[in-house]
């Protein structure tokens, strides 16, 4: 269903998505995962710990009745132990909003009563800047200063907490407030109120709770108050995504436009393969190379193709002729012929006959070459392969000049046998009576050398020996095809054949890979 409706995209509107969507995904955490919200909380959260902890110390030191406590060990290696933040929005439970305090008849702790008239100017200047509420406890969790004074809070979980000796921070509803947006909705700190419990101890025991608790800052607030920054980080932002698009474009995007319209007009038979960006990006630019390779791959298939249908087609229309001509001529006067001019007819269309026979042979033989394979695992010794080759040519004086401790070849002995059969006849119909195979290695291969007593090769003839049909021997049945032949069976098995000697006074040398 989905492939269905998909829709066509171009390269650069997918990079750009991606680098869209990359960009928005602060956004997205921010407001979905509450990263930046949850900061602002434990902003506050720790703002409320470092004021109590101020407070619950100046109470600690003036607590009525009790020597000021001695010096602390500064040096000690517990001494310095930062109070983390608890309060996570992700997972933190949202209690109710907190109860007034419970009725008591109890009379609260005198002295608690004293140090709260004694701190009372501290808490005092404290609220007036932070705008927190802070509430005094006693021991039991009397309120003796603050809102509900005189009444119980110590079935709060927060102070019985802190009652234990243990600070604790929870997260509650806040009944008072009222949205200012109608997009409040999406900040969970702008219905919620930290509640910070701070034990006093004083030499060793509990002797009271500092109960405060605040709003946080609120999603859109804080943004507002970053609207600077925030800013800033946007254009920023657009800037390096304007300027990455247009990297992605100059690397990625144009070059495979570029080579796509390549393509098209390599394909309709014109225009070139462009020059590779520089600053495609590395893959691309094997792209272009090999993209390039295919292309001259097709343009020499393609000329070699057209070449080949035009040298096929000669030579065909030769002998096809000369028997269309003997048949007509045997047609329209086969009754006033003797016997021998009639015989002559006969005898050259039986020639043309066997020469289109061994055309059709060779042309079978080179497209078994063509499409020949490498044989896995070859390892051929060539001393056997030679002397067989030389014992099938008993016209000529064949000398194996190879010694028995040549590497073995990674060339099937068939292949071996066939070429040196075609390089023997061909120094044969050359008028050579003697040939000198003799090898080196040379460069990790075994260089194959055919040297014979022939006139050699004509410097004009050597760049076209190994095109398909070309002969000098025509008259003496040559077809032209046995050296094309060899060499795709040799190109087959990654060797090479050519008529530049590899060493003074060969006619052919063989590159053979080593097994």
């Amino acid at each position: 269903m989905i492939k269905r409706h998909w829709p066509a995209l171009k390269l650069r509107t997918i990079l750009l998505g991606v680098l869209l969507f990359v960009a928005a995904m602060p956004v997205f955490s921010a407001v979905g995962l509450r990263v930046y919200e949850n900061t602002l909380v434990r902003q506050t959260e720790a703002e409320l710990v470092a004021q109590g902890a101020a407070l619950a110390a100046v109470a600690s030191v003036r607590w009525p009745g009790l020597a000021p406590p001695p010096p602390a060990d500064t040096k000690a290696p517990d001494y310095y132990q930062p109070e983390r933040t608890t309060i996570d929005l992700s997972d933190s439970p949202v209690l109710p909003e907190r109860p007034p305090a419970r009725r008591t008849l109890a009379a609260p702790d005198a002295d608690a009563v004293i140090a709260a008239e004694q701190l009372g100017p501290v808490i005092d200047a404290t609220v007036k800047t932070t705008l927190a509420s802070i509430l005094m406890l006693d021991s039991r969790g009397q309120v003796v200063r603050g809102y509900g004074k005189g009444g119980d809070l110590s079935a709060l979980p927060e102070v019985k907490a802190a009652l234990d000796g243990q600070p604790a921070t929870v997260l509650r509803d806040n009944s008072d407030y009222r949205p200012d947006s109608h997009y409040e909705w999406l900040s969970r700190a702008s219905t919620i109120r930290i509640h910070h419990a701070r034990p006093i101890i004083a030499q060793g025991r509990v002797r009271g709770v500092l109960l405060m608790s605040r709003s946080p800052r609120a999603l859109f607030r804080g943004v507002y108050e970053d609207r600077g920054k925030i800013v800033f980080g946007l254009v920023l932002i657009v800037a390096l995504l304007i300027l990455m698009a247009g990297i992605v474009s100059r690397g990625i995007s144009r070059p495979i436009v570029a080579l796509s319209r390549a393509a098209r007009e390599v394909t309709a038979g014109r225009g070139d393969v462009p020059e590779t960006p520089r600053t495609a990006a590395v893959e691309i630019r094997a792209l272009y190379e090999d993209f390039r390779e295919m292309a001259e791959a097709i343009e020499t298939r393609s000329r070699y193709l057209r070449d080949f249908a035009a040298a096929v087609s000669h030579e065909f229309k030769t002998p096809l002729a000369g028997i269309g001509g003997a048949v007509e001529l045997l047609q329209d006067h086969f009754e006033t012929m003797s016997p021998a001019e009639r015989r002559r007819f006969l005898d050259n269309i039986a020639a043309d006959n066997a020469r289109l026979t061994q055309l059709v042979t060779r042309l079978l033989d080179m497209a078994r070459a063509d499409m020949a394979r490498p044989e896995a695992g070859a390892a051929v010794d060539i001393l056997p392969a030679a002397r067989r080759v030389a014992d099938s040519q008993p016209a000529l004086k064949v000398t194996i000049d190879l010694t028995d401790d040549l590497p073995a070849v990674a060339v099937p002995e068939a292949t071996i046998e066939a070429v040196l059969t075609t390089l023997l006849e061909n120094s044969r119909q050359a008028g050579a009576r003697s040939v000198v195979l003799s090898a080196a290695v040379e460069a990790g291969q075994l260089c194959l050398a055919v040297q014979d007593d022939g006139p050699g090769i004509a410097e004009a003839d050597r760049e076209r020996l190994f095109e398909p049909f070309f002969t000098s021997h025509r008259a003496d049945g040559g077809t032209g095809l046995g050296l094309s032949i060899a060499r795709s069976l040799l190109a087959a098995s990654h060797a090479r054949i050519a008529a530049a000697p590899c060493r003074a006074g060969a006619r052919f040398e063989l590159r053979l890979p080593l097994a």
